[in-house]
């Protein structure tokens, strides 16, 4: 199965995590934001030198990572760039194959970032509806005449 096939987030098991992390749960959420932001820059400065060996640690960590949220496709990407990069490592061959996928990374990450936080935290849906303004109002600011 391609990670094209994979479901972006499997609640189910999202939730699961949720329950089994409890109070930390936010807390370990947040690391995952920030670590899995730094794996994808490491696995695509990897892939700008061509180094394959430098791929598979930060794919590993993030394939481990997704996988614990239910973030099933973002792991699948990952495992697929983990396993070509291995296989040119072992084959002494440069992991240029692997562009569509590195280029796809990060938006999958991003998408998949937005839909559990705005399954965590409820002000994330929501928009400034004006506060503090009228919006039908000829004024601008707090009560000056354009």
């Amino acid at each position: 199965m391609s990670y094209q096939e994979a479901e972006l987030v499997n609640w189910t098991d999202f939730a699961k995590s949720r329950a089994e992390l409890g109070t930390a749960f936010l807390r370990i959420l947040g690391y995952f934001r920030e670590d899995g932001g730094k794996a994808i820059g490491a696995i695509e400065e990897a892939f700008r030198a061509r180094n394959a060996a430098a791929l598979v640690t930060p794919a590993h960590t993030l394939k481990g990572e997704s996988a614990q949220f239910g973030a099933y496709r973002l792991s699948a990407l990952a495992e697929q760039i983990e396993m070509v990069a291995r296989r040119c490592v072992e084959s002494r061959e440069s992991p240029d194959e692997l562009i569509e996928d590195v280029v796809a990374l990060r938006p999958c990450f991003t998408e998949t970032m937005v839909l559990l936080d705005r399954d965590t935290n409820p002000l994330v849906a929501r928009r400034p509806q004006g506060f503090g303004r009228r919006t039908d109002s000829p004024t601008q600011g707090f009560g000056r005449a354009v």
